[in-house]
């Protein structure tokens, strides 16, 4: 691999570490994969970077697709009001086709700029310069300017939003204690004076209290939608204010829980514009095979999320195609570790001593996918640090169990919500089967994914699904650091918030892997869930759809989809 040297961008800024970066690379250090994604957040154009990394970008060519046409997709309709506050990929996934972000994550897991058109950190990755791009408009023919931008940075950052950006954004917020409604005693979170500036009409400016090199990644976090700055006044409802966003199409009709249709605005997008003239959303009901009956019928083109069980129908469905991306998507079995009897440590490790992750996965999953280590860490994650393997031990779970006073056994309930597939329900029986053989009964309570999307964050014991996220350390800022609003677990430790901050702030690959193997070891020794496995995940499409791509994360980026009808 040359030297490649590679254009100062239009700043004529390069950052202190990407020559190491090349460097380790070049040394076998780091893979070409994790250099990329590495020297990209860190502002080099993506083509840069290929060309440094000895690789040439071959550049996706304009579909020569048909104008027009319309998509039919089946996917869970949701309310979907307030982009900030969303928490499942369904409900983002109308909206980013009227809504958009300031960066894009593509289907390589490289994050590029999108309403931004640039950007430029500093040398202690603190301070980080987002040039906006000029010319885009908002539906109501308003352009997008730094004064936007600062009016969502603000709003996802403010707690009475409740969006889980406030977690993710940990090194731009203060922590102060506070007391909750009940007046128990909690760490209230809130952004910190000058967090975010405007430079000028269309340059804004990040100021953090830690480095972070994650900084780009976090924009395209899916509740950091850009809305027109009027969207608290007009209501904060995107559904009955379609055109506060910058996006091709606008939402023409929404019924929750059954459709969600969007048309193609009439005005000039500021990118190329869209293949398609009509996304359309159906819900097909929590039966999943009533989904893949449409799409075999013809009723609709797409499957949101093919279940397991219909692969081998929609195989045999002639016309049938299957999309299929391995990510870091999982099904985390998580306890609330302050309620008895998950408060004990003892009752927490024994669960995760009897269980068999790989069982779990052959079963529940049919192996389609990755055996995971109890710490929510993926080996297709660059950050992801190798420990050594935890083996099934039934004899010291016992031990542990009658030490905290169920030597006699205990009876515990997990629920499911089966939001992605009864897969989620096939890894509790398996877990069920494992933790008898320790005394543990486990009640499997099954309720509608409706039902368990209220109460996701409060159940004590249960399963819930975390999408792909590009880098480990985002995740886990969003799930485990102390006190964020996505943390079902209620898990607080310092040392773990200590690790997570210096891994985010660390731009040497190596180093941060060794910082990431201490954040990984503490979450297994805490034993603050079971988590089996991360899942490959499949679309399938009518063969009529063309230039579909399977995201990690089930990210619908439908500008350059057509019909072929």
């Amino acid at each position: 691999m040359a030297d490649t040297k590679f254009d100062e961008n239009e700043t004529g800024y390069i950052h202190p570490d990407v020559p190491g970066l090349q460097a380790q690379l070049k040394a076998g250090k780091v893979d070409r994969r994790e250099f990329l994604r590495t020297v990209t957040l860190l502002g080099v154009s993506a083509g840069a970077a290929y060309a440094m990394a000895g690789t040439e970008i071959i550049p996706e060519a304009r579909a020569a697709g048909k104008m027009g046409g319309t998509i039919r997709m089946a996917m869970p309709v949701q309310e979907m009001a307030d982009p900030h506050t969303y928490s499942w990929a369904e409900k983002a996934n109308v909206n980013r086709q009227m809504c958009e972000y300031l960066t894009i994550t593509g289907t390589d897991n490289v994050t590029r700029p999108y309403l931004a058109e640039s950007w430029q950190p500093s040398d202690d990755l603190k301070t980080w310069t987002i040039k906006i791009r000029q010319g885009v408009k908002f539906g109501n023919g308003d352009e997008l300017t730094a004064d936007d931008v600062v009016y969502n940075v603000k709003r996802w950052l403010d707690p009475a939003t409740g969006s889980s950006m406030l977690g993710l954004f940990n090194s731009m917020v203060d922590t102060k204690d506070g007391k909750d409604k009940d007046g128990k005693a909690i760490k209230i979170k809130s952004m910190t004076p000058g967090a975010i500036k405007k430079i000028d009409k269309y340059t804004v400016q990040f100021n953090l209290n830690s480095p972070d090199l994650a900084m780009p990644e976090k924009l395209y976090h899916y509740p950091g939608a850009i809305v027109h700055r009027s969207f608290g006044d007009k209501g904060a409802d995107i559904s009955k204010n379609p055109d506060l966003g910058t996006g091709p199409f606008t939402l023409t009709e929404f019924k929750l829980g059954e459709k969600a249709i969007l048309k193609r605005r009439k005005m000039k997008y500021w990118g190329d514009e869209p293949l398609l003239a009509e996304i359309h959303y159906y819900d097909t009901g929590e039966d999943k095979s009533a989904a893949m009956a449409a799409l075999a019928s013809g009723q609709v083109d797409a499957i949101y999320d093919l279940p397991l069980d219909a692969i081998e129908v929609a195989e045999a469905v002639p016309g049938i195609l299957i999309h299929e991306a391995t990510t870091a998507q999982t099904g985390v079995i998580r306890m609330h570790i302050d309620v008895a009897p998950f408060d004990d440590i003892r009752v927490r490790t024994a669960i995760l001593l009897a269980s068999d992750n790989k069982q779990n996965l052959d079963t529940a999953h049919r192996g389609r996918g990755q055996v995971a280590e109890n710490h929510h860490v993926s080996k297709i994650q660059p950050d992801y640090a190798p420990l050594p393997i935890v083996p099934r031990n039934i004899a010291k779970a016992k031990k542990l169990l009658a030490e905290a006073g169920h030597a006699n056994g205990l009876k515990v309930t997990c629920n499911v919500g089966n939001t992605n597939g009864t897969w989620e329900t096939d890894s509790l029986v398996v877990l069920k089967q494992n933790l008898a053989e320790v005394g543990i009964d486990v009640t499997v309570n099954v309720m509608p994914a409706t039902q368990y999307w209220e109460v996701w964050k409060s159940a004590v014991f249960s399963i819930t699904v975390w999408t792909h996220r590009p880098l480990a350390t985002m995740l886990l800022g969003l799930a485990y650091r102390s006190g964020v609003p996505w943390n079902e677990t209620n898990y607080s430790s310092k040392e773990f918030d200590t690790l997570l901050s210096k891994a985010e702030a660390t731009v040497d690959i190596v180093e941060r892997r060794k910082i990431m193997a201490k954040i990984e070891k503490r979450l297994q020794d805490d034993a603050i869930m079971v988590q089996p496995f991360f899942r490959s995940v499949m679309l399938a499409a009518s063969n009529k759809v063309k230039d579909i791509k399977m995201h990690p994360t089930n990210y619908h980026q439908w500008n350059k989809v057509w019909i072929d009808s």
